[in-house]
């Protein structure tokens, strides 16, 4: 029997996918798998026997990945769960900055009880006068989930679209258009594009990548828009860039001092991916990840740990060994095996960075003895005896 926590509210279509072999508990230390979407993890005490933690969600800034690593905790997220939702929400920040459509809904409210309010709307409606989306140039910063699917969309508003992404997997570059121009340098988008749109994770070498420089390069009344993270475009930069009129307007997903009520922000408060399908699709992906794991050893989709698929376990024995990434460490799992008289029929290694992970299929059960030989290894940070 496995046990699950969640940390915050998860979509009942996700957790409906747990079979009978899996119980919900109220308490954290009693937890194999955790889920969870904004709550902060980092000064929690994670329990010896949890085994993973599933972010319903892109972002993983809440979760240690570190940390996790060092425990064998494999950190899942859900890439593209969220992707329509949060791409939506651009086209409709792009639309808020381009016409002044609250501006004309806050002056509807305050003339509420005018009596000639349809004739005066009609006077005044020239002070909400925008522009349109078709013949404008977007640059799509980031060609991932997100990013491939505001670049396709737009071109089917008429926009003339950049993409820029240096590392666009080959998954993505065969779901972008043909329509968008994909562009080797970021410059060209800062000095051509009217919108400008970021859909990058939050690095060391990310972190205000958007900033007063990037801003000079720019054109006069650009128009940025962020629902990626709030520190990838340096706030107090832009602030002076739309006091200049270098920038026309800041929408950004994310509310803080700096810039909620600023003039030129529009600041929504963190809406991506608040939508029922969007947490409906995070939970489902969620759970299959963690199922996966936990029943066959399988990582899809994890942070801190590299994928690896060896399909359902049919051999006698399936054990999974996470380690750090050293030289000859995968022969002595072998020798160890060997000389406990038992064969290995079918093996992968994968490894990311500084850690890795051995899945093995084994003809005959592994004794707790060989498990405790195996995760006395130097370097070995967890052995899961998965059949």
């Amino acid at each position: 029997m496995y046990q699950y926590h969640c940390l915050n509210p998860i979509a009942e279509v996700g957790l409906d996918l747990f079979t009978e072999d899996y119980q919900k508990t109220e308490e954290l230390n009693d937890a194999q798998a955790v889920l969870v979407r904004s709550a902060a993890m980092h000064d929690l005490e994670l329990p010896e026997g949890l085994e993973a933690i599933a972010r319903a969600g892109a972002g993983v800034n809440n979760i240690p990945l570190e940390k996790c690593a060092d425990k064998g905790i494999v950190v899942f997220n859900t890439p593209g769960a969220n992707a329509n939702g949060v791409k939506e929400l651009v086209f409709a920040g792009m639309l808020l900055a381009s016409r002044d459509i609250v501006g004309g809904i806050d002056w509807v409210l305050e003339n509420k009880d005018n009596e000639n309010v349809k004739k005066d709307a009609e006077k005044a409606k020239k002070a909400f006068a925008g522009n349109e989306l078709a013949g404008k140039k977007l640059g799509v910063i980031g060609l991932g989930a997100i990013g491939v699917r505001v670049a396709n969309a737009a071109t089917h508003l008429g926009m003339e679209v950049y993409g820029y992404d240096p590392f666009i997997s080959v998954n993505a570059a065969w779901n972008l258009s043909r329509n968008v121009k994909h562009i080797n340098s970021v410059e060209e988008i800062y000095s051509a594009c009217d919108f400008i749109t970021i859909h990058v994770p939050l690095l060391d070498d990310t972190k205000k990548m958007l900033n007063k420089e990037a801003f000079a390069q720019m054109k006069d009344g650009v128009v940025v828009l962020n629902f990626a993270r709030d520190l990838l475009v340096d706030e107090e930069a832009i602030l002076t860039a739309i006091e200049e009129g270098k920038v026309k307007k800041y929408v950004t997903d994310f509310p803080n001092t700096i810039t909620a009520g600023k003039k030129g922000c529009i600041v929504t408060p963190h809406l991506g991916a608040s939508t029922q399908e969007s947490e409906d699709n995070c939970a489902v992906m969620a759970v299959k990840e963690i199922k996966d794991y936990l029943e066959n050893g399988n990582i899809r989709n994890s942070v801190n740990f590299p994928n690896c698929n060896m399909g359902a376990c049919t051999q006698a024995g399936r054990i999974a060994i996470l380690h750090k990434n050293k030289k000859g460490i995968i022969g002595k799992f072998s020798n160890i095996l060997g000389d406990g008289d038992i064969n290995i029929t079918d093996m992968t290694n994968k490894s990311r960075g500084d850690y890795a992970y051995s899945l093995l299929d084994l003809e005959s059960n592994v004794t707790e003895e060989i498990v405790g030989q195996l995760a006395a290894l130097d370097g070995v940070l967890k052995v899961r005896v998965i059949k």
